[in-house]
């Protein structure tokens, strides 16, 4: 009885995951960011919060982050995922360091992946299929597919990705489903 209330008591004092991205409607200096690149490379009727949303979970809205395989910035980018950006969208022109163009690259990568997943598909799971795509890589994405219609699940469903994923990336395809998890669940406190 003890031990039950001492963990109670405990998850009390722990802070709900949705009061903890709460924090990020106050940080607004990137906002200008997310707000024109989304609208230049989705339009202007895409809600902007998704990406935002996205740089929480890719960097926690820090600008210096850095992985410990090379991505940098808000939105954690590759250097040879930026250098294959300036090439595709000369626009793009500064440093992947410069929060302006790290989040400029991050979304129109996701523009991108975006079109790659056109095929007939709920808006959410286009939006996931985008997402998982930027976290583990469209190729592991399209083989996940490829297991799933063989197992027959439906392959333009998100769900049937998370069942195959793991056979693919293994222990990170938790990574990549708790990513867009995380996404999703920030972008509705997002304001």
């Amino acid at each position: 009885m003890v031990v039950l209330r001492v963990l109670l008591f405990v998850l009390l004092l722990i802070p709900c995951r949705v009061e903890a991205f709460e924090q990020y409607n106050k940080v607004k200096k990137f906002d200008i960011y997310f707000k024109k690149y989304s609208k230049r490379f989705f339009g202007p009727g895409f809600d902007w919060r998704y990406f935002k949303a996205q740089s929480i979970a890719e960097s926690g809205l820090k600008p210096e982050a850095e992985s410990r395989v090379g991505a940098v910035g808000l939105m954690q980018i590759m250097p040879r995922t930026y250098d294959e950006i300036v090439q595709k969208h000369p626009y793009i022109k500064g440093s992947r360091d410069d929060p302006r163009w790290n989040v400029a690259a991050g979304i129109f990568y996701d523009r991108l992946l975006w079109k790659a997943w056109k095929a007939e598909r709920a808006f959410t799971d286009r939006l996931n299929f985008m997402f998982g795509s930027f976290n583990a890589g469209r190729a592991n994405i399209v083989r996940a597919q490829k297991i799933a219609e063989r197992v027959g699940l439906d392959p333009v469903h998100w769900e049937s990705i998370e069942a195959t994923l793991p056979k693919i990336t293994g222990k990170r395809s938790r990574e990549t489903i708790n990513y867009i998890n995380k996404i999703h669940e920030v972008k509705e406190v997002l304001r």
